[in-house]
């Protein structure tokens, strides 16, 4: 894969060539980073994202590059700072542009064969919804995942339900709903054996890809050719 983003940067690049000639470190930057970084977006996105779109290559998939993307990377970086102070116990990764966090069992509680939320689970989106709302130019991706008990048809029924049910808590506590999207990945997508009662439950888990949205974009270009 690196052979074929060295190749496609360099054709990009290429095609590039007058733009730069005539423009400042500034924008010679937006030019190089936005073409770049597309390019390179959309490779790593659709091989991360093969038999699934899961959330890291949901955030690769819409990389803008740049000196606009770097200002976005600036307000992730932010962002996801927040996230880990108000909840310790999540994986929070600054992927690309965006966030990746990863809520385990213990952080998003289920209750076996059910998609309704406990007082655990609630507890901890309490935690992330203050930062969502300081944060409001993000779109977040929600993904259910199950371990591998259950047939694949109810297990990717259970992980739609479950993202649903994360959702609909988030919207309930006065975030928009037009910023949410869920996406069921059933058992598809494990980072565990399933061969243990402790790699089942780690496979249990809601993942959310945050990235900018169409405003957050916007400004961030705006503020670029400043």
């Amino acid at each position: 894969m690196k052979k074929t983003i060295l190749i496609a940067l360099s054709a990009v690049l290429l095609v590039q060539c007058n733009a730069v000639k005539n423009s400042n470190n500034t924008q010679r930057g937006a030019v190089i980073g936005a073409a770049g970084g597309a390019v390179i977006g959309g490779i790593l996105g659709n091989n991360l994202g093969k038999g699934g779109k899961g959330a890291t290559g949901a955030i690769l998939g819409g990389v803008i590059g740049g000196v606009a993307g770097g200002l976005i990377g600036r307000k992730m970086d932010k962002q996801a700072r927040e996230i880990q102070e108000q909840l310790p116990g999540a994986q929070v990764e600054r992927v690309g542009e965006g966030i990746k966090l990863t809520l385990n069992e213990n952080a998003i509680r289920f209750n076996l064969n059910e998609s309704s939320l406990t007082s655990t689970a609630k507890a901890n989106l309490d935690k992330l919804v203050p930062v969502f709302k300081d944060y409001n130019d993000t779109n977040i991706i929600i993904y259910g995942h199950t371990d591998s008990s259950g047939n694949d048809d109810y297990n990717m029924t259970l992980s739609v339900k479950r993202a649903e049910s994360v959702k609909n808590y988030l919207i309930a506590k006065g975030l928009s709903g037009s910023r949410f999207e869920i996406v069921g990945m059933g058992e598809t997508e494990p980072i565990d054996t399933n061969e243990t009662k402790e790699s089942m439950a780690n496979n249990r888990r809601v993942e959310f890809a945050i990235i900018a949205n169409e405003n957050m974009v916007q400004q961030a270009q705006q503020e670029a050719q400043n």
